[in-house]
């Protein structure tokens, strides 16, 4: 059972795997990734609820990017539910720019945004965990860094009864038939195939499969 209630406004907000290319003038776009295919297919199977959707991904925000923005694109939108997906960037900006975010920070900030969209009426939140698919030697490496990051959300998900979508686990699970590449070219950016998988954890969370 779906668990948006009619005339729900859902935003989806992230970084680059949920800008997937949206077009920054247009408050309707929601980009090609997983955000598109979510809200296509939950607006075709429950189109008596209206339920409206709105992207504000941007391409390699961290957590600290997001509470930058947070007011002007979460609060002041006033969304029902929020969806975020912010983490990896954290992670990777450790290894190519030796500019690291401890687990602290992140899960302190993560926190944070939170609470304020309660403040403001937020009913619900559908947090999705940071992953990596690893495609070089590297990205093994980074599981140092991403896996408190992982378990930071999952406390949060926890703590704030939040709806959970375990996506490292899921990517690592389908690359074991297939490769990492064929779900995430570099390891991070999924593939269309990769943003399919996102969509179906997404609308099963979301009672919509």
């Amino acid at each position: 059972m779906c668990v948006f209630e009619n005339n729900s406004k859902v935003l989806f907000i992230g970084d680059s795997v949920t800008d997937c290319g949206r077009n920054y003038e247009d408050p309707d776009s929601l980009g090609s990734g997983y955000a598109f295919a979510a809200a296509s297919e939950l607006g075709r199977a429950y189109p008596e609820k209206q339920i409206s959707f709105m992207n504000k991904g941007i391409n390699g925000n961290r957590v600290a990017d997001l509470e930058e923005r947070w007011k002007r694109d979460c609060l002041d939108v006033r969304p029902d539910y929020v969806s975020i997906l912010i983490g990896i960037n954290d992670t990777w900006r450790r290894y190519d720019n030796n500019e690291p975010t401890s687990a602290e920070r992140y899960y302190e900030g993560y926190r944070s945004l939170i609470q304020q969209a309660l403040t403001q009426g937020v009913k619900g939140f559908i947090l999705l965990e940071p992953f990596v698919v690893p495609v070089t030697e590297e990205q093994k490496g980074w599981y140092e860094d991403l896996n408190p990051k992982i378990q930071a959300v999952r406390e949060l998900a926890k703590e704030f009864n939040s709806l959970y979508i375990p996506l490292d686990g899921l990517f690592n699970a389908a690359s074991t038939r297939t490769g990492a590449a064929y779900w995430a070219a570099d390891g991070v950016h999924p593939t269309a195939a990769g943003h399919g998988l996102i969509a179906d954890a997404w609308l099963k969370a979301a009672g919509a499969k």
